[in-house]
């Protein structure tokens, strides 16, 4: 039994001094510092942020498009969008139809906001629409929702839109 006790005791201590080396060892290697470890590839630096848009980028005339993302219906919807300097915008329509919009800058996006008003898409139909541009190329473009009042299912609609600077 002693005998037993004996290899017990020297494999528990043989495991423990084993277990000390490797920490010490661990220990070691992190002391020699970053100097000691394999060069790391240094990360790609982040892209650029696209340049803020002001709104005396934008102001003037703009003839604007928007047709649906989705469904049967491709038809587009036009208007002139008179950009000002200032937070408020006006969409007119062919019908004469005019609709204040108020707008504010986020980075290189312009948001637009509308009231309700009457929709020249679906008659006898009242509206709201939102949405964004960025200036591309020379051209507005961006995504516009609108949102019809009791419509049920198809109370939503998203649009493309594109506009391009009248002379």
């Amino acid at each position: 039994m002693r005998m037993m006790l004996r290899v017990a005791l020297a494999c528990s201590t043989s495991l423990l001094l084993a277990a000390c080396a490797k920490s010490d060892q661990a220990k070691t290697d992190s002391a020699a510092g970053p100097a000691a470890a394999p060069a790391a590839a240094t990360p790609a630096p982040a892209p650029a942020p696209a340049p803020a848009i002001a709104l005396a980028d934008v102001a003037g005339k703009w003839q604007m498009r928007s047709v649906p993302e989705s469904g049967t219906d491709t038809s587009a919807t036009t208007y002139v969008l008179t950009a000002t300097t200032d937070s408020t915008w006006t969409m007119t329509f062919p019908s004469g139809l005019k609709v204040p919009v108020h707008v504010t800058v986020s980075g290189d996006s312009v948001i637009q906001k509308t009231g309700t008003f009457a929709s020249q898409r679906r008659k006898g139909v009242k509206v709201t629409t939102e949405g964004s541009f960025r200036l591309q190329n020379g051209k507005l473009v961006g995504t516009t929702t609108a949102h019809y009042a009791k419509a049920g299912a198809d109370s939503v609609l998203r649009l493309r839109t594109e506009g391009t600077k009248m002379p």
